[in-house]
């Protein structure tokens, strides 16, 4: 008899064992660090405060006296009511053209992100990053006792988002662009043990990966006499997508304009730089694509023509396994340069596969060749090796949810290309139930913590995303079971609307 599946977790049970997978490993990987440590043990005075009725220069003048980037802004009760800071001034002051004889209260930001001095230092440092603020008011029932800032965090430890990417814009040689890539990885390595989610944390990784590559598509374009403004540089796969883990090789692609030159001339220097590019990501730790999909390879080095037509016969008539092999070529987003030519591109392929059914269906059978590693009666189905029992998190998890939302997004016209905003808008366009869209998503970020943990350890060598079942405890077994028989319901609900 088929056994039931184990009940579909709550919201609460996904999160509290994405943070106890991340707690196991921070428990073994480092002792207590100052950013385990309260907030509290940050204040070293009181905060600076007005009433909501000072004026504007009486609140530039305390922050110009004092030396210090924000007042805190109090109701008549005394109680917090909002926040101005030297980064207001501009936007909200100078070029909304306000008097300085105005009231504080009509220009201050609200409402307040606040925490307590109970609180730990990392999750101020998360609150930052997520809200892209730099101060953080400390209250006790609604009444402010301290302020830390972005600057506080810095003197904690000298590695922060901003250090990492000052040392980034300050590259231009290879030996700091490995030493900027080796601290975006240390900088991973560290939230990931402060616990940070998933989606942050690989948001944050494509982010500043993102910025390396910038960089140095800067650096080694100004050694040639090639137009900036005559290329697109395309970020393919887990980096279009913006999912990128501590183990990711390259996938990327070249849009060039030949201005009136012979195109194949123009294709040769166009090459001979993009292979330059992808050698120096090779040695700043960004291995080279096994697959070839690297923008120093001619196949994908294509003027805007050229690629309208290669998605065109790809869409028109390829095989599935053609299909299969040019996926991530769907995840296109462009990193430098005409950010124009790729939306044009995206909005011309968006519109095509809207209007193929054929290509929906052919893509469709592509991705269910790849069945969920679960047994007739609801278990993992795991390869055994001795008393291993060893599963491919990515090929056998996060890629089956990529795939599936892919296929959802190019046949409703989303142009997203993350996995999760994908599930997100394209299952909701095709009336999708809520409970299930939020059990796909859950188990997408699951999976990725199981990833991004194992490709921390020491033994991960060249199976970073492979990951021993019976080291799971019972919790994370049940997890991962819910995560796949989610993937299982991605794979059905496909099957039903493209393959009937």
């Amino acid at each position: 008899m088929q056994r039931d599946a184990d009940p579909t977790p709550t919201a609460d049970e996904w999160r509290a064992a994405q943070r106890q997978v991340q707690a196991e490993w921070a428990a073994h990987s480092a002792g207590p660090t100052p950013w385990d440590g309260p907030l509290g043990q940050l204040i070293q005075r009181a905060p600076v405060a007005l009433p909501g009725t000072a004026a504007l220069r009486e609140a530039l003048q305390t922050m110009s006296a004092q030396r210090i980037g924000s007042v805190l802004v109090l109701d008549d009760a005394g109680r917090l009511q909002g926040i101005f800071t030297r980064h207001d001034v501009l936007d909200r002051v100078v070029l909304a053209g306000r008097s300085l004889q105005e009231p504080l209260a009509a220009v201050m930001s609200q409402p307040v992100q606040t925490l307590t001095p109970d609180d730990t230092v990392y999750e101020a440092a998360a609150l930052m990053a997520r809200a892209r603020i730099r101060h953080v008011p400390l209250v006790r029932d609604g009444v402010p006792v301290g302020i830390v800032s972005e600057r506080d965090l810095f003197a904690l430890q000298r590695l922060s988002v901003r250090h990492v990417g000052e040392t980034i814009a300050a590259a231009s040689t290879l030996p700091q662009f490995q030493h900027a890539a080796a601290e975006i990885r240390a900088y991973a390595r560290h939230w990931m043990a402060q616990g940070v989610q998933p989606r942050t944390l690989t948001a944050l990784i494509a982010r500043l990966n993102d910025q390396l590559t910038q960089r140095l598509i800067d650096v080694t374009l100004a050694d040639t006499d090639l137009p900036a403004d005559a290329m697109a540089w395309l970020a393919l796969g887990s980096e279009g997508r913006g999912e990128q883990t501590l183990a990711t090789d390259q996938d990327n692609a070249l849009v060039f304009d030949p201005l009136g030159q012979d195109v194949e001339s123009a294709r040769a220097r166009w090459l001979a730089w993009a292979r330059r590019v992808n050698e120096w990501l090779d040695a700043c730790g960004y291995p080279l694509c096994k697959g070839g999909i690297m923008a120093g390879q001619a196949p994908c080095c294509l003027t805007v023509q050229e690629w309208a037509a290669r998605f065109a016969r790809w869409i028109d008539g390829g095989s599935p396994k053609e299909l299969l092999q040019a996926s991530v070529f769907f995840d296109l987003r462009a990193l430098a340069g005409r950010c124009d030519w790729v939306e044009a591109l995206r909005a011309d392929v968006l519109a095509r596969t809207q209007a193929a059914p054929r290509f929906l269906r052919q893509l469709t059978q592509a991705h269910l060749e790849h069945a969920v590693p679960l047994t007739w009666w609801g278990g993992i189905r795991a390869r055994r090796d001795g008393a291993h029992r060893w599963l491919d998190v990515k090929l056998q998890g996060t890629a089956l949810l990529v795939e599936g939302a892919r296929i959802l997004a190019l046949a409703h016209g989303v142009a997203a290309t993350g996995t999760r905003e994908r599930l997100q808008r394209a299952a909701a366009a095709a009336r999708v139930p809520q409970a299930e869209i939020d059990a796909w998503v859950a188990a997408f970020d699951y999976l990725q913590t199981l990833r991004l943990v194992r490709q921390l350890q020491p033994d991960a060598g060249s199976e970073p995303n492979r990951i021993d079942v019976t080291r799971l405890n019972a919790l994370e077994q049940r997890m991962l079971r819910a995560a796949l028989h989610a993937i299982r319901g991605l794979q059905q609900r496909l099957q039903l609307d493209y393959l009937r």
